[in-house]
C-alpha cells in the first residue's frame, strides 16, 4: 500500500480569524464547559451506558453527539489541554503537577500560555468556575496563587486546588482565594455536604446572578467535577437505585452497552468488543457483592452529577438565557483501573475524634472523616460513607470503557475517548445527529475564541494547536489532522485513519481507527512504511510541543 506524504500534512500549529465561521453581528453566545472526571466512554445514557443520565440525554437528543473526540488520558494534563488550547506538554504539564524541571514538565501552567478566561475577558465576558483545578504545583492557603483560577482569569471560583479528595470533605477547598471546609463557608449552607452536589449548587448561584447583575455580557462557565473518580462516595438514597442493576456481572453488562452502541449508530457493526481482563464467575461469592456495591455507588455517583447538571440547565432556562448558550460535556480521561482503596489497610485509630468547624482538610487521603471516625479500604468495607476510600477497580473501569481497550493514563483507545455533547438552541439547528469528525481537547480554545469574537493574543504566548469545532456544528467534517498524545511514555499519534500507539518501553503499534477502533488487530508489520514515517513524525512533534527533552527523574 502505498502511504501519502505524511512530513507535508499539518505539522505546524494553525492560525484562526475569530470570526472565520460566525457572522459578526450575531450574539455571542454563552460558554459553559463541563467536564467530568474518571468516566469511560460508554458510561453516559446517550453513549450507551445503563446509567440514568436524562439531563445529558437531552442535551445530546438536542443536539451533537462527537463519536471522535479525544482527551490526553489523565486529569491534570486534560486539564491544562482544555484551559489552553496547547498540548499539555507545551501547557507546562506533560505528566502530574509535580516540578520535574524541564519546560513540558513543570507542573505548574505556563505563562506562555492564556487561559479560555484569559482569552475571552477582554472581548467582554464575564468568567466563572466551579470544581476541580489541578494545574498547579502551589496548594498552600498562604502561598503563591499566581497559577489559581482567579489569577488565571475567573471572575468568580469556588472548588479544589488539587485534584482527588474526599467528596465529604474535600482537600483544598477553596473560595475565590481563600482557603474554606464545608462546615464555615459563608456563603454556601446545605443540610448535607458533598462535593458534587456542591459544583452544582455553586455553578447554579453563578448562572443566576449573572442572569441578576450582568445579563447583558456574556459569559464562560467551567463546571469541572470530580465525579466519578475515587473515592466512591454517595449518598445512600442514590446508591439504593442502582440496587441490582449490575448483578449479571462485567461481561453481560458490558455486551449489553456494545449492542445498545451498535443499535444507536453510535459504533459501526464492524468493530469488535476488546476482551475483558476479568471473569465475574471467577470472584468468590462473598467479593462479587462488594465488587456490586463498587459499581452501584459509582452510577449513584454519575447520576448525581447529571442531576446537578440538570440543574444548572434549568437556571439557564428559568433565566432565559439556555437559547444562547453552547454548552459542551466531555470527560478528562477513560475509565480508572487504579487500585485505590482496593486493599485493607492496618488501621490502628481508636475511638472519635471530629475536626473543628474552621480546620483545614490537608490530606487526599484521611486519616479520618470529618465527623471523626477513622476513614477504612478493602473488601471488608462497603463504599459510600465518608469514612470510607474506594476506587471501582479494572473489572467495571473496562465496562465502563465499552469497547475500547485499557484505562486512564494510557493512550489506547480506551484511556483517551471521551463524549463530547454540543447543546445550543441557537447555534445547532441538528437534533440528536453524530459526528465523526476527529477532535481533541486543543480544539475548544479555537472554537470558543471563533464564536466570542475574541482576539487570541500573539507576542510570547504560544499559538493555538487546534481546529475550531464551529463549522461541524452545521455538516459533519473530516479534517486530515494531526493529534499526539504522551504521558509518562505512553505515545500515540493519529493521522486520518492511521494511528501509532506504544506503551512505555513497548514497541510502536498500528491500527486503522476507521475499521478497528478497538484496536483488536496491530498492522505495523503488514505497514512497516507507515509505522516508520509517523514513528518519524512522532518524534518530529515530539520536539515541538515540548515532550522533549524528557524529565530525569519520574514519580
Amino acid at each position: 500500500m502505498k502511504f501519502f506524504p505524511l512530513i507535508t500534512l499539518l505539522c505546524l500549529p494553525l492560525i484562526f480569524s475569530p470570526l472565520l465561521h460566525a457572522e459578526k453581528d450575531a450574539p455571542r453566545p454563552n460558554i459553559v464547559l463541563i467536564m467530568s472526571d474518571d468516566m469511560g466512554y460508554s458510561d453516559p445514557g446517550c453513549y450507551g451506558g445503563e446509567i440514568d443520565t436524562p439531563h445529558l440525554d437531552k442535551l445530546a437528543a438536542n443536539g451533537l453527539r462527537y463519536t471522535s473526540f479525544y482527551n490526553t488520558g489523565r486529569c491534570c494534563p486534560t486539564r491544562a489541554s482544555l484551559l489552553t488550547g496547547l498540548y499539555a506538554h507545551q501547557a507546562g504539564i506533560g505528566q502530574m503537577t509535580d516540578d520535574f524541571g524541564q519546560p513540558g514538565y513543570r507542573g505548574d501552567l505556563s505563562h506562555n500560555a492564556v487561559t479560555l478566561a484569559e482569552a475571552l475577558k477582554p472581548a467582554g465576558y464575564r468568567t466563572y468556575m466551579t470544581g476541580k483545578w489541578h494545574v498547579t504545583t502551589q496548594l498552600k492557603p498562604d502561598g503563591d496563587k499566581a497559577n489559581w483560577p482567579r489569577q488565571r482569569g475567573f471572575d468568580r471560583f469556588y472548588g479544589t486546588i488539587t485534584g482527588a479528595g474526599n467528596f465529604y470533605d474535600p482537600w483544598t477547598l477553596t473560595r475565590e482565594n481563600e482557603a474554606i471546609t464545608p462546615e464555615n463557608d459563608p456563603v454556601y449552607k446545605p443540610e448535607r455536604y458533598h462535593y458534587t452536589e456542591a459544583i452544582s449548587d455553586n455553578a447554579v448561584m453563578f448562572a443566576n446572578e449573572h442572569a441578576q447583575k450582568h445579563a447583558a455580557e456574556p459569559f464562560l462557565m467551567y463546571v469541572a467535577y470530580t465525579a466519578a473518580h475515587w473515592p466512591l462516595h454517595a449518598f445512600p438514597e442514590d446508591i439504593a437505585k442502582y440496587k441490582g442493576r449490575y448483578d449479571a456481572g462485567y461481561a453481560a453488562i458490558r455486551e449489553a452497552r456494545f449492542k445498545r452502541m451498535r443499535d444507536m449508530g453510535l459504533i459501526p457493526n464492524e468493530w469488535e468488543l476488546s476482551p475483558s481482563p476479568q471473569r465475574w464467575e471467577d470472584l468468590p461469592e462473598e467479593k462479587r457483592a462488594w465488587e456490586l456495591r463498587c459499581m452501584e455507588t459509582y452510577a449513584a455517583m454519575v447520576h448525581a452529577m447529571d442531576r446537578g447538571i440538570g440543574r444548572l440547565v434549568a437556571a439557564l432556562e428559568a433565566s432565559g438565557q439556555l437559547d444562547n448558550t453552547l454548552i459542551l460535556y466531555l470527560q478528562d480521561n477513560g475509565g480508572c483501573a487504579e487500585s485505590m482503596g482496593r486493599y485493607q489497610r492496618k488501621n490502628t485509630l481508636e475511638g472519635i475524634v471530629p475536626m473543628k468547624k474552621d480546620e483545614l482538610q490537608t490530606k487526599m487521603i484521611p486519616a479520618r472523616s470529618r465527623e471523626g471516625l477513622p476513614v477504612l479500604t478493602g473488601p471488608k468495607v462497603m463504599p459510600g460513607p465518608s469514612e470510607t476510600y474506594i476506587a471501582y477497580g479494572q473489572g467495571w473501569a473496562n465496562v465502563s470503557n465499552t469497547p475500547f481497550r485499557l484505562y486512564k493514563a494510557n493512550n489506547h483507545e480506551g484511556g483517551i475517548s471521551t463524549p463530547l455533547i454540543a447543546h445550543w438552541p441557537k447555534g445547532i439547528k441538528a437534533h440528536g445527529e453524530f459526528r465523526n469528525r476527529p477532535g481533541h481537547l486543543i480544539d475548544i480554545m479555537p472554537t470558543v475564541v471563533e464564536l466570542a469574537g475574541a482576539n487570541y493574543p500573539g507576542g510570547e504566548i504560544l499559538p493555538m494547536e487546534g481546529a475550531s469545532l464551529a463549522a461541524s456544528f452545521t455538516k459533519d467534517e473530516n479534517p486530515n489532522r494531526t493529534i499526539l498524545w504522551e504521558h509518562y511514555d505512553s505515545r500515540a499519534i493519529r493521522l486520518g485513519k492511521w494511528k501509532l500507539v506504544g506503551l512505555p518501553k513497548k514497541p510502536w503499534e498500528l491500527y486503522d481507527i476507521e475499521a478497528d477502533r478497538a484496536e483488536m488487530h496491530d498492522l505495523s508489520k503488514q505497514n512497516p512504511e507507515t509505522t516508520k514515517e509517523l514513528a518519524d513524525l512522532w518524534e518530529k512533534e515530539a520536539h515541538r510541543t515540548l515532550i522533549y527533552p524528557k524529565p530525569q527523574r519520574r514519580r
